[in-house]
């Protein structure tokens, strides 16, 4: 290389090193990688995931701590992808010092994750209560809302009831004919090569409708299922409005996803997505997340309730004060907090100014009213819907990478963990 008459620092990328004395020296002392890794070490308990390792024989696998310290830090970095991950082991600094210098492969991080999906949920509650002590959590102004995330599938993948019964009885009719026709032709081509030959296998368009038929029924027999499952049990006490008695068969308008049948096409902002509503509640102090669902359901009004229990559940306390928007507004909902002595300021925006309201709405009308633009609803905004920005659009995650209710509420609680995970190294490091 020509020389500049000036004097550079040496670059020789190939040059022999010698490393530090361990892997975390190549990180700070307040890096959140030195954080994470004594959280898991010294404060969480991991026996749910430990007790699954009982089996002598075989090849020693990576440490569970490790793993469950690898996931935890990637999702504080927005890093979510098993693929991802397994290459941020190999090239970045602060895995290598995190894993020791091992490298787990993407199905090594995938496989863990979906063994304990079910432990690494239940981490949420252990990290709350760790900011709870650290006086994160006050507990005097809570606010609740629910976010639309996008579902591991596509809307255009979904199908009605409706549409189904016509489209399996054109498939049926479809299959059947072709079936009638290869007949003839067997018959025809043994007539003429002898019987002892073999046919060729099905067309890839054939096929390809028999597995489209196949999976229209399975749908089908899916929704007829959970119809037939609600009128045996009866209209839910929990639920709110006037809506018909179950008869025990799906509305034609009932929609499935042959991806992921639990997830459902819902509202969010101007458009449509196949997702799930999950849904938080933040506590004013620190932002932390103090209780956290999700539902297939894209309505929130009946989320409320069960979510202030889980407070409880979880702290041991119950919240001073709660805030929300109008979509958790029902006669229901207001006199549970009245019942818990908790003071609510609860949008009343979908109860029409003329409309006839219960008592409990009409109640809310007027407090709302009195507080003007001093009211205390003024702070579910800035409580709530900042946090699922830093979700969302901070940490990047903006599609479910699991399928199926179950997995997807694991999936939403560890992202939720991770959140308070962060709030927490904040006033550790």
């Amino acid at each position: 290389m020509r020389d500049m008459g000036k004097t550079f620092r040496e670059w020789n990328p190939e040059q022999t090193m010698m490393f530090p004395p361990t892997p975390m020296d190549f990180v700070g002392k307040d890096d959140l990688v030195q954080f994470v890794r004594n959280l898991v070490v010294e404060q969480l308990d991991l026996s749910e995931i430990l007790d699954q390792y009982q089996e002598e024989r075989g090849y020693p696998p990576f440490h569970p701590a490790m793993m469950t310290a690898v996931l935890l830090y990637s999702y504080c970095q927005g890093i979510y992808s098993s693929r991802r991950i397994a290459r941020a082991c190999k090239q970045r600094v602060d895995y290598l010092a995190l894993t020791g210098m091992q490298q787990p492969d993407h199905r090594t991080v995938n496989g863990f994750r979906k063994r304990h999906l079910k432990a690494l949920g239940g981490l949420f509650e252990q990290v709350l209560r760790l900011c709870q002590k650290a006086g994160l959590v006050k507990l005097g102004h809570v606010a609740v809302d629910g976010t639309r995330i996008r579902a591991n599938a596509s809307k255009q993948k979904s199908m009605s009831y409706g549409r189904m019964k016509k489209v399996e009885d054109q498939l049926k009719r479809e299959v059947e004919r072709w079936f009638a026709e290869a007949e003839r032709i067997d018959q025809e081509e043994d007539e003429r090569y002898g019987v002892d030959k073999s046919g060729d296998e099905l067309p890839e368009w054939v096929s390809n409708k028999q597995e489209r038929l196949k999976r229209i029924q399975q749908a089908k027999a899916e929704l007829e299922a959970e119809a037939k499952a609600k009128a045996e049990s009866g209209p839910d006490p929990n639920k709110t409005g006037h809506k018909p008695k179950p008869t025990g068969t799906p509305a034609d308008r009932e929609q499935r996803n042959f991806t992921d049948g639990d997830s459902r096409l819902m509202k969010a902002g101007d458009s449509f997505i196949q997702g799930y509503n999950a849904q938080a509640v933040v506590d004013s102090h620190k932002q932390v997340i103090v209780a956290q669902s999700l539902t297939p359901n894209g309505s929130d009004m009946h989320q409320m309730v069960p979510l202030l229990k889980q407070i409880r559940d979880n702290l041991g306390k119950q919240a001073k004060e709660v805030s929300a928007d109008s979509g958790y507004c029902s006669e229901l909902n207001l006199k549970a907090l009245k019942k818990h002595h908790i003071r609510g300021y609860i949008a009343t925006h979908l109860h029409r100014k003329h409309q006839k309201v219960g008592q409990w709405v009409q109640l809310m009308r007027q407090r709302l009213a009195q507080g003007a633009r001093r009211s205390r609803y003024r702070l579910r905004k800035q409580v709530v819907e900042p946090v699922f920005g830093q979700i969302k659009h901070g940490r990047g995650f903006q599609q479910f990478l699991l399928r199926g209710e179950q997995n997807v509420a694991k999936e939403w609680s560890l992202l939720c963990t991770a959140h308070n995970l962060l709030k927490l190294a904040a006033v550790r490091t």
